[in-house]
């Protein structure tokens, strides 16, 4: 791909950016430190690949514009004047409660074996019932499988218990 094709955006994929621009790993690490995992290999074919800026801004709770301009400035691209807001709920919400968790999976293992977990969790969460809660534990946030069931209707609580420990609730309402 030629870099002048490649406007830094909200939506680029990390693994695109930085095959355009391998100059914008390490400063991208430095902005987000949660991100120097992207110097494992498989974690970067498989979350690199798909990955955008703005989930990254989510994962390392930075603001997206900052993170989009601090990036476009290094490789001379205009800035970006619209605020770009994180998307996911880190607060608590009404229809949280423990007695409906009708299902549990921990990524970490697979991920640590260079599997993606991505069609297995959406399986699951086509699966389930409603009025029901899927609680997904992983190493980091993972913002695309949040993102997949944002598009199915399905509600997420996203709470961090520290840099490596990350507990998504999913919730499938009663349709």
């Amino acid at each position: 791909m030629d870099k002048n094709k490649l406007v830094i955006t909200p939506k680029t994929k990390i693994l695109q950016l930085i095959e355009v621009y391998p100059q914008l790993e390490d400063l991208l690490i430095g902005y987000v430190p949660a991100f120097k995992k992207l110097k494992n290999p498989v974690l970067r074919r498989t979350v690199g690949k798909i990955t955008t800026l703005q989930q990254v801004a989510s994962i390392g709770d930075v603001k997206v514009g900052d993170l989009i301009n601090f990036l476009r400035a290094d490789v001379g691209q205009d800035l970006l004047t619209d605020s770009v807001d994180n998307v996911y709920n880190q607060i608590q919400p009404d229809w949280f409660d423990e007695g409906i968790i009708n299902q549990e999976f921990d990524v970490r293992e697979m991920l640590k074996n260079g599997e993606q977990p991505v069609n297995q969790v959406v399986a699951d969460l086509n699966k389930m019932a409603g009025g029901t809660i899927y609680k997904l534990i992983a190493p980091f946030l993972t913002a695309p499988l949040i993102d997949k069931a944002t598009s199915l209707n399905i509600s997420h609580w996203v709470l961090k218990e520290d840099d490596e420990l990350f507990i998504i609730y999913f919730y499938k309402g009663n349709s």
